[in-house]
This record gives C-alpha cells, structure tokens and sequence, in this order.
C-alpha cells in the first residue's frame, strides 16, 4: 500500500470513502437524507479546486492500483475561504439558511473526514493514513493535527488515544456535540 496527495482524477473514488465518515453531517447540508445527493455534492467539491473537500487537501491510500481509504486535511485558518464556495451552493440548492459552526480553527491543521472501503475495514489503514499525517505535519514540520469525533463512535475515539491525540474539548457542528482531539509535537 501507497499514500500519495489526491489526484483530480481520483474524486470518483474518494467522493464515496469520505461520505463513509461524514453521511450524516452532509445529510444535515442537503436537509434530506439521500445517498445519491449527498455523493454527487462530494464529489462535485472533490473534483473542484479551492474549497474544504477538494482533492487538493487530500491524501489516498491505494492498494493494487485501487484507492482504498481517503483523508482530508486542511490549515484551519482557511476554513472560513474554503467552506464559503461550500455555504453559497448549499444555500443555493438545498438549505437557504445554513450556516454551520466553525469546527476548526488556526493553529492547526484539521483532519476534516477519514475513510476507509468497508471491504479493507479492520486491516490498519485507517491508522497507517493517521500515522502518514502525524509524519508529515506533526513530525516533520511541527504542526499540530486536530479533529472532531462522535461520542457514539468509542472505537474511533480509543484508536486516535492509542495513536497519541489528546481531548481538548468539545465542539458542535451541524446541531451534533462531538469532541476534539489533538496531537502536537510537544506532546
């Protein structure tokens, strides 16, 4: 298995893995739980530049020339530039009134949405992409990683604590209460 930084090419592949992580909250853009909506609204953002979900703040992990598991991960100091072409075309087509809580902010880099096919679940590449990131910009250039999980998903939770992220606090996006995590280089 490969990690490499996202391809335009690869938005097909990747639209399907991140909405693995985040159906429900992209359910709450769209304020209709379908599938099929909630994939394309992915995917349309995936394939485009300049925004949270574009394949330019992406990373694939990519196994006998499939992609198997996608991250996203962005500075959270741009959120507010990179979510707006998200908010204008949310509001445009689904939902007039979205506006959604900031889930990140400067002073670190923001692992947005983790996911792996469900046919290479339970094989550790989910923690080989965490680890790639904690490489890269904890390690390497001694930025700090963040991100936010459910209180219903212990098993996520116990697998960024095993890996070194530490509970800083909670956060609310899109009505959920879910909490944040950290990893720095001090810690």
């Amino acid at each position: 298995m490969i990690i490499r930084k996202a391809k335009k090419s690869d938005a097909a592949d990747i639209a399907p893995l991140l909405l693995l992580a985040m159906e429900d909250i992209v359910y709450k853009f769209l304020k209709k739980e379908d599938y099929a909506a909630a994939k394309d609204f992915l995917l349309c953002f995936i394939a485009r530049e300049n925004n949270q979900y574009s394949y330019q703040n992406c990373y694939v992990a990519v196994a006998d020339n499939k992609i198997i598991g996608a991250v996203n991960v962005y500075n959270g100091s741009d959120l507010k530039v990179l979510r707006q072409p998200i908010i204008e075309y949310v509001r445009e087509h689904f939902n007039p009134e979205f506006d959604p809580e900031l889930e990140t902010r400067a002073g670190e880099f923001y692992i947005d949405s983790l996911g792996v096919s469900k046919n290479h679940r339970g094989k550790g590449i989910g923690s080989k992409l965490l680890k790639f990131l904690i490489e890269e910009y904890v390690c390497k250039n001694k930025e700090t990683l963040g991100l936010l999980v459910e209180e219903e998903n212990p098993l996520a939770k116990n697998l960024y604590l095993k890996i070194g992220f530490k509970v800083v606090g909670e956060k609310r996006l899109v009505g959920k209460k879910l909490e944040h995590l950290q990893i720095s280089p001090n810690s």
